[in-house]
């Protein structure tokens, strides 16, 4: 049996869809599971152990005959089912046109009339999080084929060989003088998608409040076309020690790298999913909007390791700049730092 998954949007998206990959592949061994992701993802997808095979999309960006091309790959796989965790029109179309006698969609916008087979779940009301969204499409899928589902797969979702992670660990010690012992605080100020963020003025802020002891060491992280913007956010800090790190070598590379990290403190982007994903203690703030909580956007760090803001009841429901981040900082060293 083949099947193909499809989340295809963004970094964060993706990563919320790995326990949906480990449900199928874990209910229906035998299966051959695929998926469809950006060119961006396609790396760290490639790692993961309950996908067979990454499917280049080209994303709507593209020209004609790249869709077209795509289309051809996805004739040839000739998949028994095609499961599209959130559907958009080209998708919807370029699934019709595949051949697949069973695909599944969730029921909601124009897409869902080239599915043979939808779930309503209304996902705008933001009733749980994200990847339950997601997982509830591999149930009705197992459930249509008359297959009872196993229980939902436990964090760690994302992990990486333990020696490989440790001697990463002992290079990046030695190559920024970090004692060997002390504790990594990774703060990513990147922006990530429709997320909002504090000012660098927060982090920086933020960071000389989390600086109760020589044994934490603070390191600055950046992703592509980030780099700028984290160092402001070093020029900023005057009084704790701390590094800045620009990851350059493949977001493989970076995901081992937030594997060795005790403690990861972000915006709702990407990389602060990878490090739930790899059930790293995480510190986020989020929007109130519905579309945007702490709960929709869970990480998929189990519940005693992540800690979550959000601005308080009396201020504009997406201004971060509300956030007081000395009691953000109370909570995160009673929680993570004691």
């Amino acid at each position: 049996m083949k099947i193909l998954i499809i989340r295809n949007d963004k970094l964060g998206d993706f990563i919320l869809s790995l326990p949906s990959y480990k449900l199928l592949k874990t209910a229906i061994p035998d299966s051959e599971v695929h998926a469809l992701v950006p060119n961006y993802t396609s790396e760290l997808a490639k790692t993961y152990p309950y996908i067979d095979k990454a499917i280049i999309d080209p994303t709507s960006d593209s020209t004609l005959a790249q869709q077209y091309q795509l289309l051809k790959t996805l004739r040839s796989e000739k998949y028994d089912a095609i499961i599209t965790l959130y559907s958009t029109t080209r998708i919807g179309l370029l699934s019709f046109a595949s051949g697949a006698k069973y695909r599944l969609a969730p029921a909601t916008k124009i897409a869902q009339i080239f599915y043979n087979h939808r779930l309503r779940q209304r996902r705008s009301k933001s009733l749980k999080p994200e990847y339950e969204y997601n997982i509830d499409l591999i149930k009705q899928y197992l459930s249509d084929i008359n297959l009872t589902s196993s229980l939902p797969p436990q964090a760690p979702f994302l992990h990486f060989n333990d020696l490989d992670v440790e001697k990463l660990r002992e290079n990046f010690y030695k190559k920024y003088n970090i004692k060997q012992n002390n504790k990594l605080i990774f703060v990513h100020p990147g922006t990530g998608g429709s997320a909002t963020n504090l000012s660098l003025k927060q982090y920086a802020d933020l960071i000389e409040s989390l600086n109760i002891s020589n044994t934490l060491s603070f390191v600055i992280t950046a992703g592509p076309g980030e780099l700028e913007n984290s160092t402001e956010l070093s020029q900023l800090i005057k009084n704790t020690p701390h590094v800045v790190y620009h990851s350059i070598e493949g977001i493989v590379h970076f995901s081992k790298l937030i594997q060795c990290c005790d403690l990861f403190v972000s915006a709702s982007t990407g990389p602060l999913h990878i490090a739930g994903a790899l059930n790293r203690p995480t510190a986020a703030f989020y929007q109130r909007r519905r579309s945007a909580t702490p709960l929709r956007w869970q990480t998929l760090n189990s519940e005693e390791k992540r800690l979550a803001f959000t601005p308080p009841e009396s201020e504009h429901e997406s201004d971060l700049s509300s956030i007081d981040v000395d009691i953000a900082a109370k909570a995160i060293i009673n929680k993570f730092l004691t």
